[in-house]
């Protein structure tokens, strides 16, 4: 196998490795900054679970960027000039796998959760097939499926296994797709026919959709890189950037509602004496934050949708008010 070494194309061998970790670090900037938002909005919240998930996922994702580092420092610089080092796969690379298991599962979990807080005052069937999905496809093939890449040694092994690539990387985007289709449908069945809560609705939907697809389609060029090009290394890289992925991900989409429900709000004033003529006023969660104290269902919300309640009539006007129902 040493003697095979040197024949290696570094440039998309070891240096896409270099790449991976580069581009993995500026995703983790982007998860330092979607943690730092989430924790300043609900900063008068006390401790609530999703405070405690987003610092959950944000230590994994930075165990896992230490240990794509050290893994690519190992490489690089520890065995600069040492060929016979290169065949073999370093303990850090192994147990970066491990983080993505961990990390892949809990966010698929977590967006069931989401999924079942949606569902309340519904049947409870769709939120029970997504969370058998996810843990027959997402925890139950990944983990043997990983197992049998930790136990590689070399890499000349891996194309050997490639089929686990295939199989755990196809369960995950296929629960993407179920998660995403199933959130689109229960959030698009939720409009109140109020037209600034439809806006907050269809943006949401949109951006439950891309990042779906972001994740998937970051999966499946895993797939593709894995079988058309075994014999380098960019496929491991992509992995680097995968698990950013969907952590980023998921933390942006407990922070959609705090950057939808200000635009609602400003959409809501829009209607407002309009023309010099008096408008009904929308308030749509306006003092939510101080409602934190109030009741801890509404501690974490990942969004409100808002229904109407009442049309209070007086000589002056009128002004309905908006009913903010929590869905996490």
């Amino acid at each position: 196998m040493s003697s095979s070494v040197p024949q290696l194309d570094l440039g998309n061998t070891f240096g896409a490795l270099f790449i991976g970790v580069i581009l993995a670090a500026v995703l983790f900037g982007l998860t330092n900054v979607q943690a730092f938002i989430y924790c300043q909005a609900h900063a008068r919240a006390g401790i609530t679970f999703f405070k405690l998930v987003v610092c959950w996922l944000w230590i994994l994702d930075a165990l896992h960027l230490a240990l794509t580092i050290h893994g690519v420092y190992y490489y690089l610089v520890i065995n600069y000039a040492n060929p016979s080092a290169l065949a073999e796969v370093v303990w850090s690379l192994k147990l970066q796998l491990v983080v993505n298991v961990i990390i892949i599962p809990t966010v698929h979990l977590l967006y069931v959760h989401c999924i079942w807080k949606i569902c309340q005052g519904r049947s409870k069937i769709i939120p029970v097939i997504a969370l058998v999905m996810v843990v027959i496809l997402s925890s139950g093939v990944a983990v043997p499926l990983v197992w049998a890449q930790y136990k590689t040694t070399l890499f000349k092994n891996l194309a050997s296994i490639a089929w686990s690539t295939y199989l755990s990387l196809g369960a995950a985007t296929f629960v993407d797709v179920v998660i995403a289709s199933t959130l689109c449908y229960l959030l698009a069945t939720s409009r109140t026919g109020f037209s600034s809560t439809d806006s907050f609705i269809t943006k949401l939907v949109g951006y439950t959709i891309s990042t779906g697809c972001l994740t998937s389609i970051c999966s499946m060029t895993i797939i593709i890189t894995s079988a058309v090009m075994p014999t380098n290394f960019i496929f491991i890289a992509l992995q680097f950037l995968v698990t950013k992925l969907y952590a980023n991900s998921f933390i942006a989409f407990l922070n959609a509602r705090h950057y939808m429900r200000a635009n609602a709000t400003v959409d809501s004033h829009q209607l407002h004496d309009r023309h010099g003529v008096y408008r009904p006023e929308l308030r749509v969660g306006v003092s939510q934050d101080t409602e934190f104290h109030k009741s801890q269902d509404t501690e974490d919300a990942v969004m409100h949708i808002t229904q109407p309640v009442q049309d209070v009539s007086s000589p002056t006007g009128s002004t309905m008010y908006m009913k903010s129902s929590s869905l996490a």
